[in-house]
């Protein structure tokens, strides 16, 4: 086949399979859909104060299924749709509404979720609320992916799970509870970390929203006259550099915040790994520059920290601060609560990980069961057959197992046979037992266990 013809084969094939026009409604459907979800009154402003409670408790109670749950109910992904879709097809007025509606609903959940603060009992911090204080720049493509696959369901006739599923992944509401733990409880820091977070998610799923309503070619919207379009038009492309210009600063903010606390955890795991020396708490302030350590245990000395800190430059960390605290005294007071916000913070990193290390060992343990499991095996015919083959044969057992193995550490799963015979089978017998088995039972993974 020529070059020419397979490229152009090719293309038509990729361009059928990637057709976004395929069971896509009727633009004027779709415009009409995504304006009536921008709107919060009546039903759609109680199901947020409702969401927003239950966010809160699942927050307080340190439940991700309650917080999943709220992100399901919540309608919050309408508005910041219906700004992307506005200025994508030059719809001032939806613009308007939707910027108004943002609003609302943001006010309405920082007061819902600071008056569940105030008169909740709990009060610590849990690691669910933790884990909305700091955006990374991976809430940044959560953000913008998730806009992209929110306003593709939209369009699409059959809209499926995706916008549900869009509400979990981007995690608007729980950045705003977590805020208004912030303004209960007057820590300054979690409300800003948790509002940004939230303004960083609302950010880049408008903007993926009307990268994609421009891809798709949404007719734009007509006016009466020339002039009043002019004078639209200046103020969209205000409101894009308002919205956009921010984005690509905060963007590159936490970028250069990421790798740069990536590179100081990696220097502090690494550098800072002594059996009898402990980290209590960390802290990391890429604005500042600046790195804190609290050891526990054996006192490092002066050569020691002097080696330590002539290896930061290898990490990239030039012109940071690092301050050790070893000797604790009255002039030099301990932040318990920094403390206490370290080890939860630590603790729940860790949790995570160890828990993620466990879910792959149990996914590889079950596929390995699943690959020896029998389905009814024909333990008296098998009995028969091996009185005949070796000697008789008195009890048969086959069941799958899971074996740790000490030595390397490591799992590992069988069928285990159990055998009673009558007279004790000899070193060719036993070879020959394992050699039927293998090929009666078509696995190699056996074990004979002999009585």
């Amino acid at each position: 086949m020529p070059k020419k013809t397979l490229v152009k084969t090719l293309r038509q094939l990729l361009g059928y399979q990637f057709n976004l026009d395929y069971d896509k409604s009727q633009e004027d459907q779709i415009v009409e859909d995504i304006q009536a979800s921008v709107e919060f009154r009546g039903m759609n402003l109680w199901v947020l104060i409702f969401a927003i409670f239950i966010a809160s408790i699942g927050l307080n109670m340190n439940s991700t299924a309650v917080v999943i749950g709220a992100m399901l109910i919540s309608p919050l992904m309408g508005p910041i749709i219906g700004l992307g879709v506005g200025v994508g097809i030059n719809d001032f007025d939806l613009i308007k509404r939707a910027l108004k509606n943002i609003g609302v609903a943001t006010i309405i959940s920082l007061l819902t979720s600071t008056a569940y603060f105030l008169v909740s009992p709990l009060s610590d911090a849990s690691s669910e609320l933790l884990s909305r204080t700091t955006p990374t720049i991976w809430d940044v493509f959560i953000a913008f992916f998730g806009g992209l696959a929110g306003i593709i369901a939209y369009t699409n006739k059959q809209k499926g799970n995706v916008i549900p599923g869009v509400a979990i992944a981007t995690a608007l509401m729980p950045p705003l509870c977590t805020a208004g733990y912030g303004i209960a409880t007057g820590n300054l820091s979690f409300f800003l970390g948790a509002f940004y977070l939230y303004f960083i998610n609302s950010i880049f799923i408008a903007i993926a929203t009307y990268l994609m309503v421009k891809y798709q070619r949404f007719s734009l919207h007509s006016f009466v006259d020339a002039q009043t379009e002019r004078r639209v038009r200046r103020y969209i492309t205000l409101v894009v550099i308002l919205t956009i210009g921010p984005s690509i600063f905060m963007g590159y903010q936490i970028v250069t915040k990421t790798f740069y606390e990536q590179s100081a955890i990696n220097f502090i795991n690494n550098e800072f790994s002594f059996p009898e020396t402990q980290i209590v708490s960390r802290s990391i302030d890429p604005k500042e520059r600046k790195i804190e350590l609290l050891l526990f245990g054996e006192k490092l000395d002066d050569d020691m920290l002097a080696i330590i800190k002539d290896k930061m430059a290898i990490y990239g960390l030039t012109e940071t601060e690092l301050r050790i605290r070893q000797d604790v005294d009255k002039s030099d007071p301990v932040d318990y609560n920094a403390i206490k916000t370290g080890v939860l913070e630590d603790l729940y990193k860790n949790t995570e990980q160890t828990l993620r290390q466990r879910d792959l060992i149990i996914d590889s343990l079950q596929k390995k069961l699943e690959s020896v499991k029998p389905e009814v095996w024909p333990i008296k015919s098998m009995t028969d057959e091996l009185s005949i083959v070796v000697s008789p044969v008195e009890e048969l057992s086959i069941s799958p197992s899971i074996y740790y193995k000490a030595d390397v550490n490591k799992y590992d799963t069988a069928l285990t046979v159990y055998l009673k015979m009558k007279r004790r089978p000899n070193s060719s017998q036993i070879k020959t037992i394992n050699s039927w088995l293998k090929a009666r039972m078509q696995n190699d993974s056996i074990r004979v266990i002999l009585q």
